[in-house]
């Protein structure tokens, strides 16, 4: 008994690491105030790439597949493009009070319309007493059990579920947690998307001896409405995510995906949810996406981790109905394949470099990729 938790704490460990680099509160500073259990935490980051290719690097130095020349555009590429931010450095509050109520706010500096500008994006921003919590947080749509830890924020294609934060109303009840959020929708082909409910979801994430595993379903309602036309229909996402410890020293992780009229949940896939056709009618677009990684922990607090992933959306009816902006140089799938070794000299220092190789392809059938490679450097408090 006491072997499986050792090696469940170590699953969850690493869903953590694969979520903030290395543990983001684990460094933090706690006091007292008053009745209060208060900590402050976060990170001071660096991250620098080197794009051998094409710049596909964008904000946090994390790869852009919109970005990679497809077709007679890969012949023309400005190759060698080095860039750095520090805009990943973070900064998080949480309180708990004497009854019991968590108060957590969180922000970063992404937000920044130019690198150094001090924007300050909120990240988290919630309260949860009891099992049920308000604010804004991950998307219960989310998981990061099946997760490969990389230095690249954004991480890899076809990850579970949304990756984000959202504005929601959650419950929780041991391993099952329900919630209705702010939806994220987009359709092609009008200017007047409309939410009319809540995206609903319902998950469950748990452990049993070397094993942690996590599925979720959501729907949405996908609309329209101009005054005097509307339409819409009914969209829904699911997503199974696991990670098996072979030892203390590998893991194995995995995640798979399918939505329909939900590609905002599609993670990476960069789609619309659904089109509107030349009669008015909503559309609803499918697609997948998976991932697959393993970590080595080499000891010393040195280890590397190799994963891939990708996603891919059908996109042919939306072409071949001749509407909207979606044509045959729509991006229809992406993958990527990273490596990376990271190492912590010391608690709460993390320095790691990471290759990373890209792909793109269009709904006409060109396609290119991309090569970058990648330092960060993490300060924990």
């Amino acid at each position: 008994m006491q072997s499986n938790n050792k090696l469940r704490m170590a699953i969850r460990a690493t869903a953590a690491a694969a979520v903030f680099g290395v543990a983001g509160q684990a460094g933090a500073v706690s006091f007292s105030a008053g009745d209060y259990e208060m900590a402050v935490y976060g990170y001071a980051r660096l991250n620098a790439s080197y794009d051998i290719d094409e710049k596909v690097s964008g904000s946090t130095q994390s790869m852009d597949y919109s970005k990679i020349n497809v077709g007679a555009a890969e012949n023309n590429e400005a190759t060698g493009h080095f860039d750095a931010d520090a805009v990943q450095s973070r900064i998080g509050v949480k309180a708990t009070s004497p009854e019991g109520v968590t108060v957590n706010v969180e922000g970063d500096f992404r937000g920044s319309a130019t690198a150094g500008s001090g924007v300050v994006r909120l990240r988290h921003a919630y309260g949860s007493y009891n099992g049920v919590l308000a604010g804004q947080t991950w998307s219960n749509f989310t998981s990061f059990v099946g997760n490969t830890s990389t230095l690249d924020f954004d991480s890899l294609p076809g990850l579970a579920g949304y990756q984000s934060r959202v504005a929601q109303l959650r419950y929780t009840t041991g391993p099952l947690s329900i919630a209705a959020e702010d939806p994220k929708n987009s359709i092609d082909g009008t200017a007047a998307a409309k939410d009319g409910m809540p995206a609903l979801s319902a998950r469950i994430e748990d452990s049993a001896g070397g094993l942690s595993y996590s599925a979720a379903v959501l729907a949405q309602q996908v609309g329209y409405d101009t005054g005097t036309n509307d339409d819409s229909s009914f969209g829904f996402g699911t997503f199974v995510a696991a990670k098996m410890a072979l030892s203390d020293m590998i893991t194995v992780q995995g995640t798979l995906s399918y939505t329909d009229g939900a590609s905002s949940y599609l993670y990476r896939s960069g789609a619309d949810s659904a089109y509107v056709d030349a009669n008015g009618s909503v559309e609803n677009i499918s697609g997948y996406g998976g991932s697959v990684g393993a970590g080595f922990n080499l000891g010393g607090g040195r280890s590397i981790n190799i994963g891939y992933g990708m996603v891919e959306v059908d996109l042919d009816d939306a072409v071949a109905d001749s509407v909207g902006t979606i044509d045959g140089t729509s991006t229809q799938s992406v993958s990527a394949l990273m490596a990376n070794y990271q190492w912590t000299p010391v608690k709460n220092v993390m320095m790691g470099v990471e290759a990373k190789y890209g792909t793109r392809e269009t709904q006409n059938g060109d396609d290119g990729d991309a090569s970058s490679l990648m330092f960060a450097a993490q300060y924990n408090f």
